[in-house]
């Protein structure tokens, strides 16, 4: 039934049921039994039935639950921890508990009968899992934009990560970096694509190359360390590594000695500090993410407007930053400059949405911004 929107009746007469069961069944309401709950949620499934926008707006809170899907990679990674401890602190501040999904995910139609509405974080085109959870007929606030074809969200709450990465490029530039690179994410979240999209628009602005390399989207410090191996033999002269993944920036220092290369600026100084920016809108930097491999932006091999650079010799200086701060960047040895997302409070922010659209404090449609930080610290020169 793909020439027409699939209705109730549909359903019904294909699982040999009446209209009412169907609405019972889907909704998690009524005396029906689990079988029969089973085979009507399969059926829908199976032809694609989706509640109708009226009757989503229609729904209000009745299981005193809402669900947390992360990405598949969150279980080892500390911004992820963080944020669904941000998240559930908030969610029970307004009396629900919740629910942690599998990785997999789970089908549209069955999890909207056990929660009130879903938070979606880092949600990934290629993840199968969200586009159910986004047409689940319940409200959903996802942390950070779906970029994926699918029905939008019910909110979002946005961080301006193409402002964070401009901040860090400016900072190493102002350390005294003629030759960034950035270990880029890879996927196509809204992180990644943001990030790489950054890197080139920033390099092309200043007239500075900046090196693109691509790592998995949660790359271990191993990943980084072989990856930054590979950067800096290929490309001696970069002289600034900034890495995306959280939790890999020991790896990028690991390289740096390895290879017998000072972490912090050659010659360059200045003060300790913290520059903090609130996120704001982020839709033409989102397009048209770049960045493969090996590829350079912007100026020639050395300095901005591509003039020429001594290569990088043994105990040159090598600045190391960080697109995500954490435990691994403010305990590695030297501490690690790093942009401060604040997950646990992300995590409320999102979970503070959905709890505000459950109650009618906020539009079903309201994206919400999110502030970060710049911490500066020794692998740029910053005192520790």
């Amino acid at each position: 039934m793909t020439s027409r929107t699939v209705t109730l009746l549909d359903v019904a007469r294909a699982a040999g049921v009446s209209k009412s069961t169907v609405s019972d069944a889907l909704q998690g309401s009524g005396r029906v039994a689990e079988a029969t709950r089973d085979r009507v949620r399969a059926v829908a499934e199976e032809l694609g039935y989706r509640p109708n926008s009226a009757a989503r707006r229609l729904r209000r809170a009745s299981t005193g639950a809402v669900g947390l899907h992360l990405p598949a990679t969150a279980t080892r990674l500390d911004y992820y921890m963080n944020l669904a401890f941000g998240a559930v602190e908030r969610a029970q501040e307004d009396g629900l508990d919740m629910v942690l999904l599998a990785p997999s995910g789970a089908a549209g139609g069955r999890i909207a009968s056990r929660v009130d509405g879903l938070l979606v974080i880092d949600p990934e085109p290629g993840d199968s899992a969200v586009p159910g959870l986004l047409d689940a007929g319940v409200p959903v606030v996802t942390g950070e934009r779906y970029l994926g074809p699918a029905t939008g969200p019910s909110g979002a709450v946005v961080c301006d990560n193409a402002a964070s990465l401009t901040a860090l490029l400016d900072h190493v530039t102002e350390r005294g970096a003629r030759r960034p690179a950035l270990l880029a994410p890879s996927g196509s979240s809204a992180w990644a694509t943001a990030l790489r999209a950054t890197a080139g628009s920033w390099g092309r602005a200043h007239g500075v190359a900046v090196t693109l390399r691509t790592v998995p989207f949660a790359a271990t410090p191993a990943e980084a360390e072989a990856a930054t191996r590979a950067l800096l033999a290929a490309d001696p002269a970069v002289d600034a590594v900034i890495c995306a993944p959280d939790g890999s920036a020991p790896g990028v220092l690991r390289a740096a000695a390895a290879l017998g290369r000072k972490v912090g600026p050659s010659g360059a100084s200045g003060t300790c500090g913290t520059t903090s920016a609130t996120s704001a809108s982020r839709a033409s930097d989102e397009n048209g993410g770049t960045g493969e491999g090996g590829r350079s932006e912007g100026g020639g091999p050395g300095r901005p407007g591509g003039t020429d650079a001594a290569v990088g010799p043994v105990g040159a200086g090598l600045l190391v930053a960080s697109c995500v701060d954490g435990p691994a960047t403010r305990g590695a040895e030297p501490p690690v400059t790093a942009v401060d997302l604040r997950p646990a409070a992300y995590g409320r922010a999102c979970a503070e949405l959905l709890c505000d659209i459950l109650a009618d404090r906020a539009a079903p449609d309201t994206v919400r911004r999110h502030s970060w930080s710049l911490e500066t610290r020794a692998s740029t020169g910053s005192p520790g």
